[in-house]
């Protein structure tokens, strides 16, 4: 899941790198601008912005997983309702009010909708799929939003896909954009999220397009297995969002062969999704040090996933990486934690940090040297050093990724063939300053 070879000088060394690989798969437009209005519900004033993606003719050969949390945005209850849909023409995507059990919502999202198809052409808004996300709870400003439609529409353009990564980020850092070729085409995927993120499929939004022209049925079998393997195992605070969708179009520009492409195609998208996700964890808000958990042996690999997120769940062992504390013993206390509660067996566990053996045959392996070394793996992959600004406030201090590296757990329990990556991230003052103030 992921690469670990980039690294990023500054900020604009890395949007330069995200400009070289964002041009858009043959057939797709996209537009963004912002609109100002005062939330009924907050009274005082806000903005958000709209982006919109655009296939030159309407699509059947689309897909979509959405969250599987028991209170789903207006959005993902509409979406659900498109996958029905003959075919779909565009996506309308808004930040700042993620539209969920807000009074009227599925109403609004019809609404904006049907005006979105009418300005672009389409024969109703049930070829729109929208999508949103932002303050749980709250209304979408409907009319102010209805308002700025035409000069969305007006503003769609080809080529660049970095509008659309860059208008689609909240409390991101930075905007997530990966792609990849793939039978005589492109896979390209575009991602927000930074909180709320455990997808059980976060807040998260994911946009994968594609001119190569794979079959609608292929696509709804590909898409959930690339999730599965990707995003369903990553957790930033085991959050699962209301809002997450991740939806792949295809505007079927670039011929292809089932016969001949599927596994090319299959391993084009499962590398855009893994990247994203991992682009979602090191991006996530106050993350510090990305956690990779390597589980194998486990007796299926449902028990495999499991411990992983026990493992990048855990707030003591997730505090003591933010701290560069090779506090192993709080790694497996969360193994073992994990363990007991599922009746796994552990009498086999060997685990490892960094590349370092620290337990084995029941016991714990560590000296000064090992120790030395562990705190020199945190130190390493520590993405950024924390301290305060002026006002007291923890907050990161960049707004790029500086590199790719990882603390890399590794957990063998010899019981079974089930095996298993999952990521996550530490726990940091600057995620308890982000959510402990994230409505102002």
């Amino acid at each position: 899941m992921g690469s670990t070879s980039l690294s990023f000088a500054s900020r604009n060394e890395h949007r330069a790198w995200l400009a070289a690989n964002a041009a858009l798969p043959e057939g797709f437009r996209v537009a963004t601008t912002r609109v100002e209005f005062t939330p009924v519900e907050a009274p005082k004033p806000s903005a958000m912005t709209l982006s919109l993606i655009a296939l030159d003719e309407p699509t059947d050969k689309f897909a979509a997983v959405f969250t599987k949390n028991a209170f789903p945005g207006a959005p993902v209850v509409v979406g659900r309702r498109r996958l029905a849909a003959e075919t779909l023409g565009a996506v309308l995507v808004n930040t700042k009010v993620s539209n969920v059990c807000a009074p009227g919502g599925v109403e609004a999202s019809e609404r904006l909708c049907a005006e979105t198809a009418r300005l672009i052409g389409l024969p109703s808004g049930e070829s729109v799929l929208p999508s949103s996300t932002g303050v749980i709870g709250w209304r979408l400003p409907v009319d102010a939003m209805a308002a700025a439609l035409p000069r969305l529409a007006g503003g769609l353009s080809r080529g660049s896909a970095l509008p659309l990564a860059e208008g689609i980020v909240t409390t991101d850092l930075y905007p997530k954009l990966r792609s990849a070729p793939a039978c005589g085409g492109r896979v390209l995927g575009v991602a927000k999220g930074a909180g709320m993120i455990e997808p059980n499929l976060a807040t998260m939004l994911v946009f994968i397009l594609t001119d190569v022209a794979v079959p609608r049925a292929l696509l709804r079998d590909l898409l959930p297995r690339a999730v599965n393997a990707t995003f369903n195992r990553i957790s930033i605070d085991s959050d699962t969002s209301t809002s997450d969708t991740v939806a792949l179009l295809s505007s079927g520009k670039a011929p292809f062969s089932e016969g001949k492409n599927a596994g090319e195609f299959e391993a084009a998208l499962r590398r855009v999704c893994g990247d994203l996700a991992e682009d979602v964890v090191r991006n996530g808000e106050g993350v510090r040090h990305v956690i990779r958990v390597s589980v194998t042996g486990a007796t299926d690999d449902a028990a495999a996933v499991a411990l992983g997120k026990a493992v990048v769940n855990a707030p003591l062992f997730k505090c003591a990486v933010a701290g560069n504390d090779a506090n192993v013993g709080r790694l497996v206390q969360a193994i073992g934690k994990c363990a007991g509660a599922a009746g796994l067996d552990v009498s086999g566990l060997r685990a490892s940090l960094g590349g370092v053996e620290i337990f084995a045959d029941g016991e714990f392996r560590l000296d000064r040297a090992k120790e030395e070394a562990l705190a020199a793996h945190l130190r390493g992959a520590e993405l950024y050093a924390s301290a305060p600004g002026a006002d007291g406030v923890f907050r990161p201090p960049v707004d790029f990724p500086r590199h790719e590296r990882r603390v890399e757990a590794e957990v063998s329990l010899g019981a079974g063939p089930g095996r298993a990556v999952v990521l996550g991230g530490d726990l940091t003052h600057e995620y308890v300053s982000e959510n402990a103030d994230s409505r102002s």
